[in-house]
């Protein structure tokens, strides 16, 4: 299954893309990712039997276990892709969040875009390597 990030900004250089590459390429499954300006740009078409995730402050607050079991699942159950998405600086709106099959917060707290990233990355990395039996997730 295809884990794709689409985020409106752009990351630029520096250490934030850094962190984001770093976690990014530890992946074993395909990554991509996706950058759209702040407003406006054409949102990719998603894949067929896809899933999409937006990161939303009002979303479902989901332990690293249940965001591995939940992709697992998809993966399972025949999903291609799972786009994350990840608003500017307004989040977003109605119709994405309402469009979405899981709103997923990372917390009560609102994240600049470029902290959000990171924090998906490296859950997307600890998901995968909880579903792969890696041993960098400790439960405890």
């Amino acid at each position: 299954m295809l884990l794709h990030i689409i985020a409106r900004g752009r990351i630029g250089r520096g250490p934030e893309a850094d962190l984001v590459d770093r976690y990014l390429r530890r992946i074993a499954w395909p990554v991509r990712m996706t950058e759209l300006p702040d407003q406006g740009g054409r949102m990719p078409a998603p894949a067929p039997a896809s899933v999409t995730v937006a990161l939303d402050e009002r979303g479902e607050m989901l332990g690293s276990m249940e965001l591995a079991q939940r992709l697992g699942r998809w993966r399972d159950d025949g999903r291609r892709e799972c786009r994350f998405l990840i608003g500017a600086a307004d989040g977003h709106d109605q119709q994405a969040r309402g469009e979405a099959d899981l709103l997923l917060a990372f917390g009560r707290a609102t994240w600049p875009h470029l902290l959000a990233r990171a924090m998906l990355a490296e859950q997307l990395w600890r998901a995968t390597s909880i579903l792969a039996n890696h041993p960098y997730h400790r439960e405890g």
